[in-house]
């Protein structure tokens, strides 16, 4: 007999997975409340990283359902709830999604789903992807300096390059420069090998 569980999370502590909960119970789901698990997790993180997830995904067995009200619950987007459905699935577990019908994630029709979202989610990203490459170039063309500022100004630049060159310390220059050895060690990199 397979045993149901629930997975229900919030992002605040502020939030309730009450809500959630009721949700599942009432499209019929007989949820004993020790197989729920709730968490406060930010969806950024993905489930796998997540204490409650990880320790529910232990006690999961061929044949159990696990049930979410909504697929954001499960991931932190499309390519993370699917790669958690196909790590579920190949555990035996069915996973249902109460936004999706209840649909089971892991059926021929749930997985057509979850290819239509990471699609969908594949192209949300190619979208953001060209938008910003089209934000930076016209920035570049109105003349703006991308990057991180420089830590060091021409004077200054200058004036490491001639410490360099006598031979002082890197450690030194940077001490007396008030910048890391880091920012030192990138002027050295771009002088002429032949400078010292």
């Amino acid at each position: 007999m397979s045993r149901v569980f629930a997975y229900c999370r919030v992002s605040t502590a502020e939030q309730t997975t009450e809500n959630q909960v009721h949700e599942i119970r009432a499209a019929g789901y007989n949820i004993e409340s020790r197989r729920v698990v709730a968490e406060v997790v930010s969806g950024s993180v993905a489930a796998r990283q997540r204490e409650g997830f990880a320790k529910l995904h232990d006690r999961l067995e061929s044949g159990d359902v696990l049930v979410v009200t909504k697929l954001d619950r499960l991931g932190r987007n499309a390519l993370d709830v699917r790669a958690t459905v196909e790590d579920l699935q190949g555990i035996g577990v069915r996973v249902h999604c109460l936004a999706l019908g209840g649909a089971d994630l892991t059926s021929a029709a749930g997985k057509m789903t979850m290819s239509v979202l990471s699609a969908m989610a594949e192209f949300e990203r190619d979208l953001l992807l060209e938008r910003t490459a089209a934000g930076l170039a016209r920035a570049k063309d109105n003349g703006k300096v991308l990057g991180r500022p420089h830590a060091l100004n021409a004077k200054q630049e200058r004036s490491v390059q001639d410490r360099l060159v006598q031979g002082h310390a890197i450690a030194a220059i940077a001490r007396d420069m008030g910048t890391s050895r880091q920012t030192i060690m990138r002027v050295r990199n771009r002088m002429q090998p032949t400078a010292f």
